[in-house]
């Protein structure tokens, strides 16, 4: 099977993902879309996450409608902090011999690549499906292939759709007493509501 795996702290999911998700997996014609929340992952080891507890139940929500999208638990049950390298290994030893794997990152992620823990076992493991974000260029694939060699062949451009909405503004909104109506899934923003959550 062709699976596309989205990893994230999804603090919280929003309408930008599952329009990522099914993007990718409508052009690339995905057998499923993986999502798999962060535990701590360690480009935000500087700030509090929210616990697993909330964040997997806005997912639960999120995808109820998406038959074929599910929900991997590695990088919660791991100890310590996040890395692609390891989730992407856990992943193959739950999967299928014949199965393939899509990584799902934004431009702004392919350019900071070779700042990851070994890149290079990275483009072993998966393809990697790289999707715009306003205000982040493509990044120049020479100068990254020179960097980690192999990469452009295991690299797969998209060109849409380009989302502007982060969960960072979100939090922001909500903080600030401002609507998020429209940039999450409604039970996701009644479910906000009801816990409190991101309230100052």
């Amino acid at each position: 099977m062709k699976l596309g795996v989205l990893g994230g702290t999804f603090d919280p999911i929003h309408n930008g993902h599952l329009a990522i998700a099914d993007e990718v997996r409508s052009q690339l014609q995905l057998s499923e879309i993986i999502y798999v929340p962060a535990g701590q992952p360690w480009l935000k080891a500087d700030r509090p996450v929210t616990s697993a507890e909330y964040r997997i139940a806005m997912l639960e929500m999120a995808i109820s409608d998406r038959p074929c999208s599910r929900i991997s638990m590695i990088d919660i049950e791991r100890d310590g902090l996040t890395y692609t390298v390891d989730t992407l290994a856990d992943l193959w030893k739950r999967l299928g011999a014949d199965d393939e794997v899509y990584f799902i990152i934004g431009w702004g992620s392919l350019e900071e690549l070779p700042e990851w823990k070994a890149p290079a076992r990275i483009i072993r493991l998966c393809k990697l499906v790289a999707v715009p974000r306003p205000g982040y260029p493509l990044p120049d694939m020479g100068e990254l292939d020179k960097r980690i060699p192999g990469l452009r062949e295991k690299v797969i451009i998209l060109d849409k759709p380009e989302i502007d909405i982060s969960s960072s503004d979100i939090r922001e909104r909500i903080a600030g007493g401002k609507s998020i109506s429209g940039l999450v899934p409604r039970a996701v923003e009644d479910y906000i509501r009801e816990k409190g959550l991101y309230k100052p």
